[in-house]
């Protein structure tokens, strides 16, 4: 059976995971996503390779939206993104307004997550 509030968290975390996926296109989605000259092709790579994982990510969570057997892996893969993300943005001494506003939606994601899997508890 599926939950509507561990659901409707899941979903939410899929889709922001699956925003930076427009970054593979190239290096114009990229710049206007962070806000950072890609001046190295390698780096450029790099963050295309992570927009293709964020997409993959955000899909799964999509998806385990509707399998609550799924459930653990997907917030455990959330809470593991978003912290990481959160906790990188708090050590570093400068971020821009585009990675900050990133940081910002991370910490709404990690409250939804939180409020999600403690309404899911019970049917893990």
């Amino acid at each position: 059976m599926i939950h509507w509030i561990p659901a409707a968290s899941l979903i939410l975390s899929g889709i922001v995971h699956l925003l930076p996926l427009s970054g593979v296109l190239g290096l114009k989605q990229l710049e206007k996503l962070y806000g950072i000259p890609m001046n190295d092709r390698n780096l450029e790579v790099l963050m295309r390779h992570r927009a293709v994982l964020f997409g993959l990510l955000g899909g799964f969570h999509c998806y385990a939206a509707f399998k609550p057997a799924l459930y653990n892996l997907a917030f455990g893969s959330g809470f593991v993104s978003v912290l990481s993300f959160i906790v990188l943005c708090q050590m570093s001494n400068e971020v821009n307004k585009q990675v900050a506003r990133v940081c910002k939606v991370d910490i709404v994601v990690l409250l939804a997550l939180s409020i999600g899997y403690l309404t899911a508890w019970k049917y893990l």
